[in-house]
């Protein structure tokens, strides 16, 4: 058995699912290094039937959980939980980084703990898992890992709109507007954004995503999460 089929044992022993490993290997093929290597096939597949599959996870989750909420409600308790930075929060709890197949670009950059990386690859294990075993077993997974977030997504309010959240959080102590910087990179039809949220001129919060609105509910969320934190010990 090579080292790599080791380590990929060891992950899939930290998921703890069944899991084709050459499915596996796929999933944390960054699309970086498969160009490196002559072509490779990467996960970005993957990627998107993962995305599919958790979003049909935690909607279902949503659904029966909440049977009084509203449908604008869940839309956005859902948003608060399947996003790049709740992925990549999963995905380094897990230490995903330490076994991702990258460029030396992105090897160099940091790429082993980029956000939006991390995130890719966690949608891309969930499509991988169900490739290998189906959408009960993928499901399994989605709930052990996602079903935190969301129950601590609604304690915190997480069905209003976190930008509002955090604007009504901030004015209540006194610390006026929040103020957002937005930065964009990629090509026309595929640009990505990095938002920043300004509090009293101290940045609180950032987020990333393939829109302007994505990126800036993921800064408020983060934003209004450190405010409750800071009221909390005060």
């Amino acid at each position: 058995m090579t080292k790599r089929q080791d380590r990929l044992r060891e992950l899939q022993e930290t998921l703890g699912v069944p899991l084709d490993p050459e499915q596996l290997n796929l999933a944390l093929t960054h699309r970086s290094y498969a160009y490196e290597q002559g072509g490779l096939p990467h996960n970005e597949r993957l990627e998107f039937l993962g995305d599919a599959v958790l979003g049909m996870v935690v909607t279902d989750k949503l659904y029966r959980t909440y049977p009084d909420l509203p449908e604008g409600q869940l839309a956005k308790l859902r948003a608060a939980v399947v996003n790049a930075r709740a992925l990549a929060e999963v995905g380094r709890a897990l230490g995903i980084g330490d076994y991702l197949l990258l460029g030396r670009g992105e090897e160099t950059t940091g790429g082993r703990d980029k956000l939006s990386i991390v995130a890719d690859v966690m949608e891309a294990i969930i499509g991988a898992v169900y490739i290998s075993s189906g959408l009960d077993v993928a499901g399994e997974l989605v709930h052990r890992l996602f079903d935190p977030l969301i129950s601590a997504s609604a304690e915190l309010g997480a069905g209003l709109d976190w930008k509002t959240s955090l604007q009504e959080a901030a004015a209540n102590a006194g610390l006026g507007l929040p103020a957002y910087v937005i930065v964009d990179s990629g090509l026309d039809h595929e640009k990505e954004f990095d938002a920043q949220v300004l509090i009293g001129g101290e940045p609180l919060g950032t987020g990333y995503g393939r829109s302007k609105k994505v990126a800036e509910q993921q800064a408020a969320e983060q934003a209004y999460r450190t405010l409750l934190e800071r009221a909390a010990t005060d």
